[in-house]
């Protein structure tokens, strides 16, 4: 019997990504696993999964926290028509797991699972748990967390500590990572997925103070759709050695190759930073929710494995400040490099996908055991 999968979420990369490796890594150590992905038709999956050879089923689904009047009554008005399509989904593919990864669809997907009573494992990527995952908590079969701060928020029995999924590129110890050879200092900017507004202009303004020292240097940027024909043009007008993207694709190859980090804080760039032992510029989103992105950073600057700089406190001076300062202190770069390696989780996905086929092969034994005493009451009657 076809063993399958659902895995519920997306919106930004960092909901869709461990999922993504999560499906890989199911799919590899069990090739009659099939998966199929849930999400939103404005989400990044939208674009992701079908160059990546995932099936997506899309469906109504919106947030609710930060909206005001007439958008929180849209997104209110969504969530019984998602929950209603996502039923449906359930009912017709019959899977045997059904996994949150938090975003707007993993919501009415979940719960449509637990009405139907099929097994839901959900995955909380941030330390400090959003609305959705804390009510999806109190209904799932098991709970897995990246941060063990985040464990007091769920129930004890369900949790378990693995840390965040990420691309399978990124998960090679140390000794297997290239190390660095000469030539510039490789600096990569990320803003998530869809780019960072004042992460962009911050790098803009600091070009004219890192003019002196531009022949050292290498800038690959991921900017986002909506800056990238300024971000570019100002590299250009320059002369700066840049990389200038919309969207990057080789992660893995980027990370390794980069000597210092600047990014937001979202849990999955903090997991792919950690498990590639590189030090970082953390710069929060200063309005997601909970503050989470904060708290992720400082869980980093406490344990100097990076340095955390409020969006309020960003500017171009600041950021040239910083890259200077890791540049002319090689050694106090590497200690924050071998303290970053240390809070890797390089085994997450495989934890998590231990999780799933207990699950799977639970719901299996008591789908055989319901099977065979319907055989038997069968029997009986003769």
């Amino acid at each position: 019997m076809k063993k399958r999968v659902v895995i519920a979420g997306g919106g930004t990369g960092g909901h869709l990504y461990p999922g993504i490796a999560l499906a890989r890594a199911l799919m590899r150590h069990d090739m009659d696993i099939e998966i199929s992905f849930v999400g939103t038709r404005k989400g990044l999956e939208a674009k992701v999964l079908p160059r990546e050879g995932f099936d997506l089923k899309t469906i109504f689904s919106a947030g609710l926290i930060g909206k005001k009047k007439i958008a929180k009554w849209v997104s209110w008005f969504k969530l019984p028509i998602g929950a209603a399509q996502s039923m449906c989904f359930l009912i017709r593919k019959r899977p045997g797991l059904v996994v949150g990864v938090g975003g707007y669809a993993s919501g009415p997907l979940v719960f449509s699972a637990w009405i139907l009573r099929i097994p839901i494992l959900i995955h909380e990527q941030n330390s400090i748990p959003g609305m959705t995952n804390k009510f999806l908590g109190k209904i799932a079969d098991k709970i897995a967390v990246s941060f063990k701060e985040s464990s007091t928020s769920f129930p004890k029995g369900k949790v378990e500590v693995t840390g965040n999924m990420i691309r399978e590129e990124l998960c090679q110890p140390k000794e297997e990572i290239p190390t660095k050879t000469e030539g510039p200092f490789r600096v990569l900017v990320l803003g998530g997925s869809q780019g960072a507004h004042s992460i962009n202009m911050a790098m803009v303004e600091a070009l004219q103070s890192l003019s002196e020292i531009k022949e050292g240097l290498h800038i690959t940027h991921q900017t986002g759709e909506v800056d990238f024909q300024r971000i570019n043009k100002e590299y250009k007008q320059n002369k700066f050695s840049s990389d200038v993207r919309p969207f990057i694709d080789d992660m893995g190859e980027q990370y390794r190759k980069a000597s210092l980090v600047i990014c937001r804080a979202g849990a999955t760039t903090i997991a792919e930073i950690n498990a590639c032992g590189k030090m970082s510029i953390l710069i929060p989103f200063p309005h997601a929710a909970h503050n989470h992105q904060e708290k992720n950073a400082r869980i980093l600057e406490s344990a100097n494995a990076g340095e955390l700089v409020l969006d309020k406190e960003l500017s171009g001076s600041r950021i040239a400040e910083s890259i200077i300062q890791a540049m002319e202190n090689p050694e106090g770069l590497e200690a924050m490099e071998k303290n970053s390696y240390k809070l890797g989780n390089r085994d997450a996905t495989e934890k998590v996908r231990r999780l799933c086929m207990e699950l799977l092969e639970e719901a299996h034994r008591k789908s055989g055991k319901t099977k065979k005493m319907q055989g038997n009451y069968v029997l009986s009657c003769f």
